[in-house]
């Protein structure tokens, strides 16, 4: 395939790669059939939605994407058994995992519970003491004190802890991959079963935990009874399915949009204590929850206490939820020094060992365990190639993995520990942990390679840029930002459309702070756009462009609105450039 303007190496040395013929011409005859901008339509039709789709991929309704509860095996039996338990006062445990996934899922409980005048007990086990999902002694404690036990986020792989848990029943609300035998609970509610269809493997713990409250709602309905409105809860829905990366695909889209909308209401105290904390100015997008508040969540269970963020998203004592959000931001700050120590020492192991294969790894001594899941999405989106990063403690390490799209890594690393060379592992298709012994480490990453290779790791160019066409800066306006905004959210499995200004004469260079750079350009006879490009100045970018000396370059970017003083106005999220 021929590069995109014929950009084989970029200033960040990327190939650029542009639509289609094919795509070009589905895009022209949407854009007629439909009367949307054209390259609304490009957008669309690299998402695959067909001219007939399109008006309802831009406007999604839940009520037509959710799927029925009990679709997925297991679903009446949980429901029904929580039902019971809060009917009947009996004492409910909440077990959760200690990122976001597994602090909305809590929080989802507790809310609903409390509109039931009911209560129930939260335990999220310490990471580095305790680590990923439930353990024996935790759930034998829990069910000497507990009816019942609801894990969220966690317990598909928990064979011996449930077994555990003796006098307790137990209900498991997961995602994560399953084995080929299931742990001896009341219901396992995952639509990563092995004997589940597949068809909703894409949803996180949080909206497994959504379809159940649904269909405890149903049952209480036919009781002739009414549960709590469960649309105002999206907003956690929204939040964790952006922040553990599932696709953004079917009722995950509706999902986040209804989310946001709810968000923006700002009626959850902890939720708005956070974006506080966060300064977010604006209305909270797809962005905001995974760079923003995702992070600050997640810091309490890498660094601080594990339950700190599911107590905030279940607060409703506004005061409680300042004081811990302003908790959490300080934790991310810490969390943010540590990691970027490890980034360092595991970027340069990476490349010394080299980018190009199909997975990209580093391990060392005393890496904090809380921040190489953070390191691991840093190094795959350098090689955009699956990443592990694996922190030692003496003869044992701890690490954590994220993938690409299209390879699924949870799989090969269930495999792995199948075959002996991990002490354990699991996840899902994009992320996965494990537990590996030292001597092991070397046979261990080498197998993992090579199943990923058997997936296609390592086949595309570690430094493709996909794009979405060419726009001239008159184009670029607040109404086609909207109208392409409107193909979101965007995240996994969904990128945000990115173009190209070609041919480029910038008119105005400025250095803001140290690190980044706004511009302003135009093809020297029409309107001019303004750039902002973050963190030029830690690559080739902003030396090129502030010393442009004159010389034409190829832009190429994400469309933002920018809002100052109540005006819109267009702009360009600058994220890599090409002399013309």
């Amino acid at each position: 395939m021929t590069a995109f303007l014929d950009v084989e190496a970029s200033l960040t040395g990327r190939r650029w790669i542009g639509p289609t013929s094919a795509l070009d011409r589905a895009a022209e005859a949407m854009a007629q059939e439909t009367g949307l901008p054209y390259p609304v339509c490009l957008v669309l039709a690299r998402r695959g939605v067909a001219p007939e789709g399109a008006e309802g991929y831009l406007a999604p309704a839940l009520r037509d994407l959710l799927p029925d509860p009990r679709s997925l095996l297991d679903m009446e039996k949980a429901a029904s058994r929580f039902l019971t338990a809060v009917e009947r006062r009996e004492r409910i445990a909440i077990f959760a995992d200690y990122d976001v996934d597994g602090g909305t899922s809590a929080a989802l409980l507790i809310d609903w519970l409390r509109q039931m005048g009911r209560g129930a007990t939260l335990y999220v086990p310490d990471r580095i003491d305790e680590g990923y999902g439930p353990n024996d002694e935790a759930m034998a404690a829990l069910a000497a004190a507990h009816d019942l036990i609801i894990c969220v986020d966690c317990g598909t792989l928990s064979h011996g802890p449930v077994a555990a848990a003796k006098g307790a029943d137990v209900v498991i609300l997961d995602h994560h991959l399953g084995g080929e035998t299931l742990p001896g609970a009341l219901a396992v509610v995952n639509p990563n079963r092995q004997d589940e269809s597949g068809d909703l493997a894409h949803l996180c713990a949080a909206a497994v935990v959504f379809l159940m409250l649904v269909e405890t709602g149903r049952q209480l309905r036919e009781a002739g009874r009414k549960g709590p409105d469960l649309m105002a809860m999206l907003d956690l829905v929204a939040l964790a399915t952006v922040a553990d990366v599932a696709p953004l695909i079917g009722v995950n889209r509706a999902f986040v949009r209804q989310g946001l909308r709810v968000m923006a209401r700002r009626d959850r105290p902890g939720l708005v204590a956070l974006a506080d904390v966060a300064r977010m100015d604006s209305a909270p997008a797809a962005y905001h929850l995974g760079f923003l508040m995702g992070p600050r969540i997640n810091a309490g269970g890498r660094i601080g206490r594990a339950d700190l963020g599911a107590r905030l998203l279940a607060c409703d004592n506004p005061h409680e939820a300042q004081a811990m959000a302003q908790r959490l931001d300080q934790l991310n700050g810490e969390r943010r020094e540590i990691e970027a120590g490890v980034q360092a020492a595991a970027m340069a192991q990476a490349e010394a060992r080299g980018l190009d294969a199909p997975l990209v790894w580093a391990a060392s001594d005393g890496w904090h365990p809380g921040v190489v899941g953070i390191v691991a999405s840093r190094l795959k989106e350098a090689a955009n190639r699956p990443a592990i990063v694996i922190g030692f403690d003496g003869d044992i390490g701890k690490g954590s993995g994220r993938s690409i799209t299209g390879v699924d890594l949870g799989a090969a690393i269930q495999r792995l520990a199948a075959e002996g060379l991990l002490m354990k592992g699991g996840g899902h298709k994009m992320a996965a942990g494990l537990t590996v012994a030292r001597d092991l480490l070397e046979p261990a990453m080498a197998r993992l390679s090579e199943l990923l290779a058997k997936q296609g790791a390592g086949t595309g160019g570690a430094a493709d840029l996909a794009l979405d066409g060419l726009l001239m800066p008159g184009a670029a306006t607040p109404d086609l930002i909207t109208q392409l905004d409107a193909v979101g959210p965007f995240g996994a499995g969904a990128a945000a459309p990115r173009h190209v200004f070609a041919q480029m004469q910038i008119t105005f260079a400025k250095r803001v702070g140290e690190r980044h750079l706004k511009i302003r350009f135009g093809d020297g006879t029409g309107p001019q756009l303004d750039a902002i490009a973050f963190g030029a100045f830690d690559g080739p970018i902003g030396a090129a462009l502030e010393g442009h000396g004159g010389k034409r370059f190829h832009l190429a970017g994400r469309l933002e609105l920018n809002v100052w003083r109540g005006r819109q106005s267009a702009q360009l999220r600058l994220e890599d450039a090409a002399p013309a």
